[in-house]
């Protein structure tokens, strides 16, 4: 770890109903002083009824010109406060990678760009996860934004959803303690991170009108369980809930994920606001759970304004759900430090050269190196003619488009509006100003290093039979809103890679992609480099790792199917629908708004089997598993014990046996002997190492992993008996596997 990495770590660094006649009691009580909830209560105690409407619901700053005295920044929510009470203004920014400003609202702010979600999670390391979220959150609070939007913890059930880049893998423990840890990150800054979408938005496809289809159990064991665990390491603020329906109700107006659920069994503090566009009513939203409607301008009426203080007046809204409503808005705010700590009237500049480190050294990090034959990376000395094609390699790093799009300091090189699609209003195909070429360049100064752009696949081919390596770029362009319609390389880059390798038996393909993506030509290509989307610092990054000097360590959080037919779904369901629609308003421009997509089921048939899970219990054989990666050193896990009884743990010796430093991920999976399930990741853990460095490691399985979720207790059942541990480079990994029996015991929800 740089200097400079440190110092960017360091310097950015119960439903309780309450009726007024209880929230005036709470006013002289001690409580107030030392509880927040008690604190917030007594605030609200002193709130008129216009005051407390206020609060619950948020301007759209693009469409809300007019609507307040306060200054509106061009981003996604502002709420106003209450100054005779000390009520801050609340401003709101989209911020998964970054402090975004998608198409330039905000003309010439730049932010720091971290890569995607599911480079963050690749990296297996909790740290790194913390680091960006803390970088994030001190851009967010010098640009004088208080709420971000952050915090993506959707698993990634489906391989071609266009916004599995901003999210954290298929797995609910890994993406669970990344999103906490980015969470947490966050709010040391003082400001309120969400966590967002609750529940099942899986697919962008009718997004707005899916309806997910889930057991409870499967719910509770999956998607659910990747909620709980972030909102018990991260302690967000607030609480997105998402566009599509779960099991027929909207889930901004679904009572048993808002109230029973997230409030009652989990015992969440602080306040859900809806998803920009999500609100569907206001009588059973507000009775369900819903605390705050974002972004009004945005739902087809202003629910949770005029018409929450009519339903209040009528008596279909409680009074007492109003207060408890504006009770965990504020409670999120002060826990957080948000409601005390006051925002910069003006603008500050951060410190951008350094927060530039802690976007490198993630991508550095979550970089997968899939595939290595002959050990031809990293680059010989004896290349000297090197040839980099395709991927606009020459000028940047491809970026995923949507509401989490960062305008990078450095700038854009490539930034192209879409002409058509869901997407079209707020998302552009653009690139970060990172060149992997230029990287290259500089780090080899003794090689000769050119650049063809692969348009021409003979031309290609031909360059790279001159040289003495072939680096090929290929990239895959994936956006909130838009699912991709296949898993194949657009732009005939799958017959790109196929002509350059079989001109030169030295070639390396570099993948920015979304997420998985098929490889017809892996049995011609010998290296293979994962880079997703790697973020403002991505071509340094890229190029560290191809030179080695950083050794590839990132790990898979996401399989990568062999065919699009191995997973739970070959395509995006309603895909067909929608095209339709879409085709229908084309042809009727006049009354194209007369043409809609109608809502429509997903089943999600894998249940809680989720990602590899599922291909284990297909027995399916994916083209690279979960967890995968190589490195340019070797580990070897030595002196296992496996012990059971109260918790489940393997302890064993780590070992670099190879000649570099470098990182290894050792993961336990487990299952229950003899009940025909698929094993689960149950602990993980990012160990470095000097070269012929031991460490000893214990990993103890998370207890709700190793368990069942029983409807009938309800609540979380371990079965008493023999488990099978296995402690593993990636999720087939079965070469050590060892049983140890457990207590049965059961835990609340």
């Amino acid at each position: 770890m740089t200097k400079s990495f440190r110092t960017a770590l360091m310097s950015a660094s119960l439903m309780v109903m309450v009726t007024p006649a209880t929230a005036r009691e709470v006013v002289t009580s001690s409580a107030a002083k030392t509880d927040p909830r008690a604190r917030a209560a007594a605030i609200v105690a002193r709130m008129t009824l216009d005051e407390k409407i206020a609060l619950a619901h948020g301007l759209f700053p693009p469409m809300a010109a007019g609507k307040t005295a306060n200054e509106l920044i061009p981003s996604a929510g502002h709420i106003d406060g209450i100054p005779r009470l000390g009520v801050p203004l609340v401003r709101e920014s989209d911020a998964s990678l970054g402090v975004a400003n998608q198409v330039e609202q905000r003309r010439g702010d730049v932010a720091t760009a971290l890569p995607s979600s599911l480079a963050t999670a690749a990296s297996f390391d909790v740290g790194i996860a913390r680091a960006g979220g803390t970088m994030i959150g001190a851009e967010a609070r010098a640009k004088r934004f208080n709420v971000l939007l952050a915090g993506g913890v959707n698993l990634t059930r489906d391989p071609w959803n266009g916004r599995n880049f901003e999210y954290l893998g298929e797995d609910p423990l890994l993406a669970g303690e990344m999103a906490g840890a980015h969470i947490a990150g966050v709010q040391s800054n003082h400001i309120v991170s969400t966590v967002k979408h609750l529940a099942l938005n899986a697919q962008e496809t009718g997004r707005m009108v899916v309806d997910a289809r889930i057991d409870e159990a499967s719910l509770r064991m999956s998607d659910l369980l990747a909620f709980q665990i972030a909102i018990e390491k991260g302690r967000p603020g607030s609480v997105m809930c998402a566009y599509n329906k779960v099991n027929g109700d909207w889930a901004c107006e679904n009572r048993h994920l808002l109230t029973d659920v997230l409030k009652r069994d989990w015992g969440y503090r602080g306040w859900v606001m809806s998803d920009w566009g999500a609100v569907h009513s206001t009588v059973k939203a507000a009775n369900a759970g819903l605390d705050q409607q974002s972004g009004q301008e945005l739902d087809k009426a202003m629910y949770f304004a005029g018409p929450l203080k009519d339903a209040i007046a009528k008596g279909t809204v409680p009074i007492a759900r109003l207060d408890d409503m504006i009770v965990r808005y504020l409670t999120g705010l002060i826990e957080t430090g948000a409601y005390d700590t006051p925002v910069p009237t003006v603008a500050q500049t951060p410190p951008y050269a350094t927060h530039a480190e802690v976007a490198q050294r993630a991508a550095e990090a979550g970089i997968v190196l899939l595939k290595n034959d002959g050990d031809l990376l990293p680059m010989a000395v004896t290349a000297r003619r090197i040839v980099v094609i395709g991927g606009r390699a020459d000028v940047g790093v491809l970026s995923g488009g949507g509401s989490s799009q960062v305008r990078s300091v450095g700038g854009a090189p490539i930034e192209i509006p879409l002409a058509s699609g869901a997407a079209m209003s707020f998302a552009r195909y653009t690139y970060h100003a990172s060149s992997p070429l230029k990287a290259l360049q500089a780090a080899l100064p003794a090689a000769r290093v050119t650049f063809v752009d692969g348009k021409d696949v003979a031309a290609a081919a031909a360059a790279a039979r001159a040289v003495d390596l072939a680096i090929v770029f290929a990239t895959q362009w994936t956006t909130e809103a838009q699912d991709v319609a296949t898993l194949a390389l657009p732009d005939n880059q799958d017959a790109l890679i196929a002509a350059v390798a079989n001109a030169q038996p030295r070639t390396v393909a570099v993948l920015e992609t979304g997420g998985p993506v098929l490889m017809p030509w892996i049995g011609s290509v010998p290296a293979v480099l994962q880079a997703w989307y790697p973020g403002q610092r991505g071509g340094a990054a890229i190029a560290n790792i191809l030179t080695g000097r950083v050794t590839p360590s990132g790990r898979l959080p996401i399989t990568f199917p062999a065919a699009a037919s191995q997973a739970p779904r070959a395509a995006p369901v309603g895909l067909d629908r929608l095209t339709s629609v879409e085709a229908q308003a084309a042809a009727n421009p006049a009354n194209a708004s007369t043409f809609q997509l109608e809502s429509f089921p997903v089943e999600y048939v894998e249940g809680a089997n989720v990602g590899y899970r599922w291909y284990e219990k297909q027995r399916q054989r994916p083209l690279f598993a979960f967890g995968h990666g190589l490195s340019y050193t070797s580990f070897a896990y030595r002196n296992a014990v496996v012990t059971g009884g109260r918790s489940l743990n393997v302890t064993f010796d780590i070992v670099n046996t190879g000649r570099r430093a470098g990182a290894d991920v050792p993961q336990m999976y487990v299952t229950r002997d003899g009940a025909g399930m698929p094993m689960r990741l149950a602990g993980f853990s990012r160990i470095t190492l000097k070269p012929g460095e031991t460490r000893r490691v214990t990993l103890t399985a998370e207890p709700r992993i190793v368990a069942d979720y029983d409807t009938s207790l309800p609540g979380w059942r371990i079965a008493g008996g023999a488990y099978l541990v296995a402690l593993a480079h990636n999720a087939q990994d079965r070469t050590l596997v060892k049983t140890a029996t457990l207590e049965a015991a059961t835990m609340k929800p």
